[in-house]
């Protein structure tokens, strides 16, 4: 596995390292040995699927408060997305900064993020799976979220939004 640190300190972009024959390849996905030796939490107790219909359909931003705060390692398993995390940390030098990767079946990149960021995509493709693993169980009193065009952060998707929950569409201005 590669693990490289994106601007924002403690996320990670992550690729597989392929081990390939005649057949194919073989790649380690997680390996907890790998996360501990950069410091990374890899206590996972949840798995989810996040399918979506339509290209252009944009979920998040979305977050837990401590002591909730979900650790999340997501891959795309089918078609693309772009996905963008935002530093929610107050004491971070990069608090309130964002980044964006792109996720696909093809590239089977993996983006981590630690507790307190925010993360939201838009689908590049019809028909797009994301899996992803969190360390926190789902806490619906500490669920948050950041309206996809917040301008406390100006965030800049690649495309129209086409298909958004009424939620994700409603958040309120962002206040630290």
């Amino acid at each position: 596995m590669i693990f490289t640190e994106t601007i924002l300190p403690g996320a990670f972009v992550i690729d597989i390292q392929k081990l390939e024959d005649h057949r194919g390849f073989n790649a380690r996905a997680v390996c907890q040995r790998e996360f501990e030796a950069h410091r990374l939490n890899s206590h996972f107790v949840q798995a989810n699927v996040l399918f979506n219909q339509k290209k252009g359909t944009l979920r998040g931003f979305h977050y837990q408060t401590p002591p909730c705060a979900e650790t999340k390692l997501f891959r795309c398993v089918r078609g693309g997305v772009i996905d963008v995390i935002i530093d929610l940390r107050p004491e971070s030098p990069t608090y309130k900064q964002w980044y964006t990767v792109e996720l696909t079946a093809e590239n089977y990149r993996m983006l981590y993020l630690p507790g307190n960021f925010a993360q939201g995509f838009i689908t590049l493709t019809d028909n797009t799976e994301l899996f992803y693993q969190v360390t926190e169980f789902y806490s619906p009193g500490h669920e948050r979220g950041i309206r996809y065009n917040d301008p406390a952060f100006g965030v800049s998707w690649p495309m129209p939004v086409s298909v958004i929950s009424d939620k994700d569409q409603n958040w309120p201005d962002f206040s630290a």
